[in-house]
């Protein structure tokens, strides 16, 4: 730890989300001198990435608190008496009501390790055995605080158990047959043929499935194969983030994928929605009269400041009742409202939808076949990129480093110093604090909106595709869910394996 850092600062950043290392590193790059602290030990913040272990990890602190540290007594004593202190939260609460539920099967093994994971230092582990510590973080006991609830798979039959009751239906099926068969010979009819086939076919699909079917070891063994984000979002391929990264040059320390291919859930279904020309064109599951529909739209969109006529009496009322104006089918009208244009059935107005739609057009064809970029190893990645521009200018970095305070001029009512852990008084011009940081009192007069978020791992795709490099985002619209909107970014498990079309640099 750093217990001996200089006393003053142009710039002092308190927390490493992605806002936070973005204004670090724009201060860093003009000549400031900056301080960049997270009482973590990763950065990134509530926008970090993990590996499997590192999410079991990540849940096993927030179950027992273990990332509070020891306060120094002596840090009130750096106090003056025409100033005040505003003491910052050490446990972040903007997370809250963690749930686990696990489908798959518990075959826990101690000798199961990440492939190509580095030996642990037994000193950092909180618990002495590090498969245990793993496990209890996955499974934990009735007795924590945090709600972690799993759903155990009912136990297998023995395979004695299971060869024996084989048996005895194999006889009592063999007494049946006797009985309906001559002593000499039995004769099949053609329905019996087929329904022996048919039941052999149910046995070879029943017996795939189960070998197919994935297990918790597996999960732990590929477990950094791939990331798992806590704040799962998309970048659109001519956003200003995507410009922010080319203009800045950090896009050369990250590496990018294109989202491949849009699907929807609708009436229960899964679908693939047409983005592209050739998408709308190539789809099977639209006519052809809505293939010119919807290309006749979408070309409207583009240019729709052009034609003021045609929306111009609908800019009060929602995009859905817009589009019900515009001669499209309910199938498509459901495209573009809530893959397309991603907007809500009932909040947005007809100019935000066109905006929307004519951003998702204007994004297309940049990178691929959607308009939607992400980072190859996780949206955690984003933050690393700016601090690490932030420190090759010169920037200082301290991770697992809380701040006891901030140091407030009562007459001025401005922030002027510091105190970390070791109690240092470290001065600055200026302050940049993590929302997280403060308790509720502090943040009492802001509103804060409460979401919900999953992240589901499957053993499959939800929409099989021809090819197995395949990138997916699954729209679910709020209207349906009755709560809130749902986006499901789907990786397969091949495309862990084999990462083809990487952007390794974002070119203008």
């Amino acid at each position: 730890m750093a217990d001996n850092l200089p006393s003053e600062f142009d710039v002092i950043v308190i927390g490493t989300g992605l806002p936070e290392s973005i204004i670090a590193a724009a201060c860093s790059r003009s000549g400031q001198r900056v301080l960049h602290l997270d009482s973590r030990s990763y950065y990134g913040g509530n926008w970090a990435s993990f590996s499997f272990s590192g999410l079991l990890s990540w849940l096993k602190e927030y179950q027992e608190n273990s990332d509070i540290v020891n306060e120094s007594p002596a840090w009130q004593e750096q106090i003056f008496e025409n100033e005040d202190s505003i003491a910052l939260s050490r446990k972040d609460k903007t997370i809250q009501h963690v749930e686990v539920f696990c489908y798959a099967s518990q075959d826990l093994h101690e000798d199961v390790e990440e492939a190509g994971a580095l030996q642990k230092n037994h000193a950092s582990v909180t618990s002495a055995n590090p498969t245990e510590g793993a496990h209890s973080a996955y499974l934990p006991s009735e007795h924590e605080s945090c709600t972690v609830s799993c759903e155990m798979p009912t136990e297998k039959t023995p395979k004695s158990d299971l060869e024996n009751s084989l048996e005895i239906n194999d006889v009592e099926a063999t007494r049946e047959k006797e009985k309906h068969c001559d002593d000499k010979t039995c004769v099949k009819s053609v329905s019996e043929e087929e329904t022996s086939e048919n039941v052999l076919t149910a046995e070879d699909t029943s017996l795939q499935s189960k070998k197919n079917r994935i297990t918790y070891s597996q999960i732990v063994k590929e477990g950094r194969r791939f990331n798992i984000d806590l704040v799962s979002k998309l970048l659109y391929s001519r956003g200003l983030l995507i410009d922010l990264l080319i203009k800045s040059n950090v896009s050369r320390y990250a590496e990018f994928k294109n989202i491949t291919r849009i699907l929807a859930l609708r009436d229960g279904r899964v679908e693939q929605v047409p983005c592209s020309r050739a998408d709308v064109f190539n789809s099977k599951q639209l006519t052809m009269v809505e293939k010119r529909m919807l290309m006749k739209f979408l070309t409207f969109c583009m240019e729709y400041e052009k034609h003021p006529d045609e929306y111009k009496a609908y800019e009060e009322t929602t995009f859905s009742e817009y589009l019900k104006t515009q001669k499209l089918t309910p199938n498509l009208q459901y495209f573009v409202l809530h893959s397309i244009a991603m907007t809500s059935e009932t909040a947005s107005n007809t100019i935000d939808g066109l905006k929307a739609t004519k951003n998702f057009l204007h994004c297309l064809g940049r990178y691929g076949n959607t308009p939607f970029l992400f980072p190859l190893y996780g949206q955690g990645e984003l933050p690393q990129c700016f601090c690490r521009m932030c420190a090759v200018f010169g920037g200082i970095y301290c991770l697992r480093h809380s701040v006891q305070c901030l140091v407030v001029d009562k007459e001025s009512r401005k922030c002027k110093a510091i105190i970390d852990q070791f109690g240092q008084r470290i001065i600055s011009k200026h302050f940049l604090v993590e929302d997280s940081y403060f308790s509720e009192n502090i943040c009492s007069h802001v509103q804060y909106r409460q979401i919900s978020r999953s992240v589901l791992i499957t053993d499959r795709s939800v929409l099989k595709a021809d090819s197995d490099q395949q990138i997916s985002i699954l729209t679910v619209p709020a209207e349906e869910t009755g709560t809130f909107a749902v986006r499901v970014i789907e990786l397969c498990s091949s495309t862990m394996t084999c990462m083809k079309g990487t952007f390794r640099r974002l070119l203008l």
